[in-house]
């Protein structure tokens, strides 16, 4: 398994949009994606599972990745992390 954490410097938040998108990326790979608040873990897949997390500006979530092409999706969703959130 492979993991990163990420503070969201977004000032909305994971909101409707960026959900939308962080899901499409994570439905690219193959491996299990998991978003981590606190004591709360939901699959990267499931859009409305992302949004109920309630993630704000400031606040840090864990992925964790594990799966056949966990290297590539870890890789692939710390950049969309960087690029989006």
């Amino acid at each position: 398994m492979q993991k990163f954490s990420y503070v969201i410097k977004d000032e909305l938040g994971i909101h409707a949009r960026p959900a939308g998108l962080l899901v499409k990326e994570a439905k690219k790979y193959e491996s299990a994606i998991q978003i981590v608040k606190g004591a709360k873990a939901v699959a990267a897949t499931k859009l409305m599972a992302v949004m109920g997390l309630g993630v704000k500006c400031g606040d840090t979530v864990e992925v964790e990745v594990e799966g056949a092409d966990e290297a590539a999706a870890c890789e692939g969703m710390k950049a969309f992390f960087e690029g989006n959130l």
